[in-house]
């Protein structure tokens, strides 16, 4: 084996390790006592200002969110200069800095692995990497198996946690397609690459409401307008969620399991010889 190809085997873990950590991080942030609320996009407008010389001075989304405050309960309205463009029906978060910082927009998201399952199996894979590249595969063994298992788990988990929900299915359509540019052209990758997000229009409580939804693709023609979209509703909760339980999580969690205690069940029977 050559060196650098021992060097690539570091890069899995690593990237799943920066990942879950600054998930991790984000996560102590919002945990904090009163440090974000939840709400919706009311409005979203392209703010552009240039200078006699049409020189860019300006140029953010000026976004309006009505919100609940968590103290009061009251249902309030708070503009916030953003970066990034959101859609009119979009659940965020409001993230109220420390000492006195300008309130910013966080997504909601449904992630199929929690941030710190994520932090502990990169780090888990980066010990698996240097075991293996010193030559000690018993070693990395135990740690691939410790990887499998706590993956497995992990997936069954979010498939029971979201079957005991009893989400509601609530029937929706594709109103509008949300484009972020991701990258532009250059002379090596030609083309600019977009990511469309679908919006959605359902109605809940009688009440006409819109989403735009984390799930994603790089095709156009993925979702198309006026195709049904179904989201489902936790009345406990008050939540609207993208994905239902999906028995395809739940078997694919059994399978990577059983190879993590199968593969477990290997290490002791040659450590036993």
């Amino acid at each position: 084996m050559t060196d650098l190809s021992q060097l690539f085997l570091y890069i899995p873990g690593i990237l799943i390790f920066l990942a879950g950590s600054g998930a991790v991080r984000r996560w102590m942030r919002y945990r904090r006592s009163g440090a974000f609320s939840a709400g919706n996009v009311i409005s979203c407008s392209h703010i552009v200002k240039k200078d006699k010389k049409e020189r860019e001075v300006y140029n953010y989304y000026d976004i309006l969110v009505e919100y609940v405050d968590e103290k009061t309960k009251h249902r309030n309205r708070q503009n916030i200069k953003s970066p990034s463009e959101y859609a009119v029906g979009q659940e965020v978060r409001i993230y109220w800095g420390e000492n006195g910082a300008k309130p910013v927009l966080t997504e909601v998201e449904e992630n199929l692995f929690s941030p710190w399952v994520m932090m502990i199996g990169g780090a888990l894979l980066i010990l698996l990497a240097l075991e293996e590249n010193r030559g000690y595969e018993v070693r990395a063994m135990i740690y691939l198996s410790i990887v499998l298992i706590g993956a497995g788990v992990s997936m069954l988990w979010n498939y029971i946690s979201l079957k005991r929900r009893n989400l509601q299915k609530i029937p929706g359509t594709v109103d509008q397609l949300y484009t972020r540019q991701i990258s532009r052209g250059t002379k090596i990758l030609k083309g600019d690459k977009f990511t469309y997000y679908p919006v959605v229009r359902y109605e809940l409580k009688g009440k006409e409401n819109f989403r735009r939804c984390n799930i994603n693709s790089g095709s156009v023609n993925t979702f198309k307008i006026g195709d049904p979209f179904p989201l489902y509703y936790d009345e406990k909760r008050d939540q609207i969620v993208e994905k239902n339980a999906r028995p395809a999580v739940g078997i694919f969690g059994v399978l990577i399991l059983a190879a993590g205690i199968l593969a477990g069940i290997s290490i002791i029977s040659v450590i036993s010889k």
